[in-house]
């Protein structure tokens, strides 16, 4: 499947039925979490509410294009080992070899995929709530620092951060 940078990609993690008991009887309504990104490194979650699952899917594509994250991608994988956390969610992040693959469950690895990352190990931890997890792994991205970023910090060169990297490894 062939994607273009300018037109951004997503997937519906969750579809959920929700309801609100009135006065009058239920009302019934649709919320759904899409992931959505341009496969190059920025991705985002939303959230859409409404009473046809179409609308919702929309309103969740555009809450998910407002809270994109960058993911800074080295080689296909991320830079660094990382703990994201959101809610009672907890999602273990670590870089793998080239032609690992995306190892993990439906909602990281679709996070994952639609980010653009091409090879990584997953672990989700404690709850399995799709949302949570989901925005875990956006907080994950988050915490991640590129080399270019390390480099900057430590006052050294990007090769002397790699270098030391590839010992450690």
């Amino acid at each position: 499947m062939a994607r273009y940078s300018d037109q951004p990609a997503n997937e519906v993690i969750d579809i959920r039925r929700v309801g609100k008991v009135t006065k009058g009887g239920k009302r019934l309504r649709f919320r759904v979490v899409v992931v959505a990104g341009d496969g190059e490194g920025q991705v985002g979650v939303g959230v859409g509410k409404s009473v046809e699952i179409p609308q919702a899917v929309q309103q969740a594509i555009r809450d998910a294009m407002k809270h994109l994250v960058t993911v800074p991608i080295h080689n296909g994988t991320i830079p660094h080992e990382v703990v994201g956390q959101f809610g009672a969610a907890k999602v273990l992040l670590r870089p793998a070899y080239p032609g690992t693959g995306v190892i993990a469950g439906r909602t990281v690895g679709a996070v994952c995929r639609i980010a653009g990352v091409k090879d990584i190990l997953t672990k989700a931890l404690r709850s399995t709530n799709p949302l949570n997890l989901a925005r875990a792994t956006l907080d994950g991205f988050r915490q991640m620092e590129s080399p270019e970023m390390v480099a900057l910090r430590r006052g050294k060169t990007v090769e002397e951060i790699l270098e030391v990297a590839d010992v450690e490894a």
